[in-house]
């Protein structure tokens, strides 16, 4: 025997599922560009935030050892004792230094050429220069300057 169903246990139509899909479709189009392009901005806010993190530790390893670290010992100095600093008291980071958010190392240099030292990521492109998702996140200017 063949059970009947009432018209509020019925499943959806093919035509109905098709209908819905269209809709979410046409509204994923529309809305996915606009999320999409936030990404890249949220990822240069992140850079920023880790940049300025690192300054941070950075004035810190210069009040306790007198100098800040070299180019050559770079960030990893707030992780682990150079040789010839005498009044390390770190770990001044409490993790391992991250990569930027595309994946690549931060550059360090010190002397920098903008002051103490310049801390900086190329961006998503990982190379000089750039405009956009590109642009270079530095730690002597602000993000778009």
């Amino acid at each position: 025997m063949q059970r009947k169903y009432t018209k509020a246990e019925r499943g959806f139509t093919l035509i109905e599922l098709l209908i819905v899909m269209i809709i979410l479709g046409v509204l994923a189009a529309l809305v996915a560009p606009k999320m999409f392009g936030k990404t890249g901005k949220a990822m240069q806010k992140a850079a920023k935030t880790q940049i300025s993190m690192f300054e941070t530790a950075i004035d810190t390893y210069r009040l306790d050892v007198g100098k800040f670290p070299t180019t050559e010992q770079g960030l990893e100095a707030l992780r682990v004792k150079p040789d010839d600093a005498k009044r390390w008291d770190g770990p001044y980071l409490p993790k391992a230094v991250p990569p930027d958010p595309w994946g690549n190392p931060y550059e360090y240099r010190a002397p920098g050429e903008h002051g103490d030292y310049d801390i900086f990521s190329y961006g998503a492109d990982g190379q000089p220069d750039g405009e956009g998702e590109d642009l270079d996140i530095v730690s002597w200017k602000n993000i778009g300057e």
